[in-house]
């Protein structure tokens, strides 16, 4: 898939390796007509190219309103203050992984592991509890507390044209102490994602899988892996 063709009806890749940088994690957005959302903004080096790579699908940078974080790891958060900046975007994340955003901790936010730093930057909305919506003009994207890569991991949803749309960036882990990673809590989190049905899952570094054939077995490929111990 390359950029500036859709993955559903205005829902696109524009980051990830081979689409902005090698060390990003995937980036997706979603243009809800008069504003538009990203999802993850790889890690801090590209985003020149994610922005023009909006710009390709069509969507003016200006448009995002928000970025959302599905957790604080730095392949995914990295661009993050820059493109407040730039475009004015809230950045949103599950308050359980909001410290290390914003205290910019080398060890949780995996920066350490990329021989990067992450500044210490402010969070403009905290998502809170197990679950939510967020409105975008008459859309609603819905989220899901998922813990187990990290204590703050979220997955979000869109039903769009019949088909429901799954962001689930880092559903296979890895998990670390490090991370505070808890394989019991993933586990858990999987049978929650899995009762989402969802027809296309666009996931934070293995691809884009569909139909729902295709999700359910990806994931419970994962979870076989994990208690095969492979």
């Amino acid at each position: 898939m390359t950029t500036g063709e859709p993955i559903a009806e205005g829902v696109f890749l524009v980051g990830g390796p081979k689409i902005s940088c090698e060390e990003d994690a995937a980036s997706y957005l979603i243009d809800f007509n008069n504003e538009a959302v990203l999802i993850d903004c790889g890690a801090g080096r590209s985003l020149k190219r994610i922005l023009a790579n909006i710009e390709e699908a069509g969507v003016n940078p200006r448009m995002l309103s928000a970025l959302i974080l599905t957790h604080c790891h730095i392949d995914h958060i990295g661009a993050a203050p820059e493109l407040r900046g730039k475009t004015g975007c809230k950045i949103l994340i599950h308050a359980l992984d909001a410290k290390a955003f914003e205290e910019g901790d080398p060890v949780r936010t995996a920066a350490n592991w990329y021989g990067a730093t992450f500044p210490p930057a402010s969070v403009d909305v905290r998502l809170a509890g197990g679950e939510g919506e967020l409105v975008f003009g008459s859309d609603r994207l819905h989220w899901l507390h998922t813990p187990g890569h990290t204590p703050g991991s979220i997955v979000l949803w869109l039903d769009r044209d019949g088909q429901r749309i799954l962001f689930g960036q880092d559903l296979h882990g890895p998990f670390s102490v490090d991370f505070e990673s808890d394989v019991g809590q993933w586990r858990e989190s999987m049978e929650k994602v899995l009762a989402l049905r969802s027809d296309i899952l666009c996931e934070g570094h293995f691809g884009i899988f569909r139909p729902n054939s295709g999700v359910r077995r990806y994931i419970t490929d994962l979870i076989r892996q994990h208690e095969n111990g492979l």
